[in-house]
Order: C-alpha cells, then sequence, then structure tokens
C-alpha cells in the first residue's frame, strides 16, 4: 500500500508511504486517501488525524507521468478524486494534523492546507509550481492561501511558483509551528494525543462555525474549480508542460 492507516491510540496516522518518488501522487493513491478520510470521518474511536509522509518529502504533488494522454473523462475523474481528498480532510469532525518535512508543492501542498494545522520542518519547501506543467492550481490551493495569507501574496506565489521556506511560510500565516527535523514527529505525535484527549466534540461544532464563516463555501469553490481545471487539462501549454517535464526539456508555452 502506497497510502498506510496506522493507530496509535485514539490517533490515527495517515501515511504517504512512496518515498522513493517523494511521495508523488498516482491516482490509486488519491482513491485510497479518499478511502482513509471517509474510514476515519465513521469511526468513533479515533479522536484526532495526523497525516504525514515517509521519508524525506512530505509529498512532491502529483505524479506527472499519470498524466499523460488525459482526456475530458479521465481529467474530471482526477479532478473529482482530488476534491473527494480534500473534502475529507477539510471537513473531517477531528482535528487533522498534517507533519511537513521537505519538499511539499503542488496537490502536496493542497493536503497540508486541507488539515487544521500544518507543524513543518524547518527543512522544508513548499510551492505552487502548477504553471511549470501548464496548469492552474488545483486542490483548493488557491481557496485556502487566500484566505491563510491574503489574495495578493497568494498571487504572486501562483504566478512566480517560487518556493517558501518553512520561517516564511510561518511569517505568512500558513504554518503554525516551524521545528528541527528531528523533532518534527514528535512534537506532531504529542499534538495529535494533546487534542485527541480535548473535547473533541466541541472541536468538530468549532470547525463547522469557522467554516459556516467562509464565504464562499469550499464544496462550491470546488466545483468552480472543476469547471476551470477541465478547461486547463485540454490545453495546448499543459500537454507541452507534461511533455517537457517526462522528457526533461524546458517547454514552450504558447499560452492556450
Amino acid at each position: 500500500m502506497t497510502v498506510r492507516l496506522e493507530r496509535d491510540g485514539a490517533v490515527a496516522h495517515i501515511v504517504l508511504a512512496r518515498p522513493e518518488r517523494l511521495n508523488a501522487l498516482t491516482p490509486e493513491m488519491m482513491e485510497q486517501l479518499a478511502e482513509a478520510t471517509v474510514a476515519l470521518q465513521k469511526d468513533r474511536e479515533v479522536r484526532a488525524v495526523l497525516l504525514r509522509g515517509e521519508g524525506r518529502a512530505f509529498c512532491a504533488g502529483a505524479d506527472v507521468s499519470t498524466m499523460k494522454g488525459l482526456d475530458v473523462l479521465s481529467g474530471r475523474q482526477r479532478i473529482q478524486r482530488a476534491h473527494r481528498v480534500i473534502a475529507g480532510l477539510a471537513n473531517m469532525d477531528k482535528p487533522v494534523i498534517a507533519a511537513v518535512r521537505g519538499a511539499t508543492v503542488g496537490v502536496g501542498w493542497s493536503l497540508a492546507l486541507a488539515c487544521d494545522m500544518i507543524l513543518a520542518s524547518d527543512n522544508a519547501k513548499f510551492g505552487l509550481v502548477f504553471k511549470k506543467i501548464g496548469l492552474a492550481p488545483d486542490g483548493a490551493a488557491a481557496y485556502f492561501l487566500a484566505q491563510y495569507i491574503g489574495v495578493l501574496r497568494a498571487r504572486e506565489l501562483m504566478m512566480t511558483a517560487r518556493m517558501v521556506p518553512a520561517a516564511e511560510g510561518r511569517e505568512l500565516g500558513m504554518v503554525n509551528e516551524v521545528l528541527p527535523d528531528d523533532q518534527l514527529d514528535t512534537r506532531a505525535i504529542e499534538l495529535a494525543r494533546e487534542l485527541a484527549e480535548s473535547a473533541t466534540f466541541a472541536l468538530a461544532m468549532g470547525k463547522r462555525m469557522l467554516r459556516a464563516a467562509i464565504q464562499p463555501s469550499l464544496e462550491a469553490f470546488l466545483d468552480f474549480e472543476a469547471h476551470t481545471q477541465g478547461l486547463v487539462l485540454q490545453s495546448d501549454d499543459r500537454k507541452e508542460g507534461v511533455a517537457a517535464f517526462l522528457e526533461k526539456r524546458k517547454a514552450h508555452f504558447v499560452g492556450r
């Protein structure tokens, strides 16, 4: 399994377990993640969730090699699968913590942003690198970043695709804590256990209140994102971006 579910008392660990590819997400991994969020939401014995990556990276985004040859139907299915995961994490009625180290880019960053709290290693780096393969941000990254750091900064990160070190992420307000790499797992587990022992029903209601305070809703945004991504997936630039990535050359975009 490239996505593992582990139990530590009332804390469940979702582990991205493809370290040889920096936990780049395949469609099968997305399906496993979606199933995990559904199972954990229903499991009354689980009172907090910790999402982490195995090895030296949290998640290097989607596996680009699985994007070649996408058509309208398969592209739509890919988007819907990712949306099930994002909504499952964001709407879970229990605390969800992301423990992030190393590369956290593309939809990998979206996964972290969908969690309630992000703890980052001092070697973590975040990036909206979608434009490099001719894509717009997905996984509700634009939705979450507009809330956390404001539209102006979110726009800059999208347009430049620059990498954001963990310390800057903390300053911008999208990372809760930055820790030495050898302390990240210990602190994340400690926090998850602390939250699991608290009044988790009250926390669930508080999370619902915060969701109700945000307009548009995550679901409305995901519908809009699915529409725009369907257009982008069929663009010449997306096809060129994927081909250039796989052929390890500079992409030559034409703006359509």
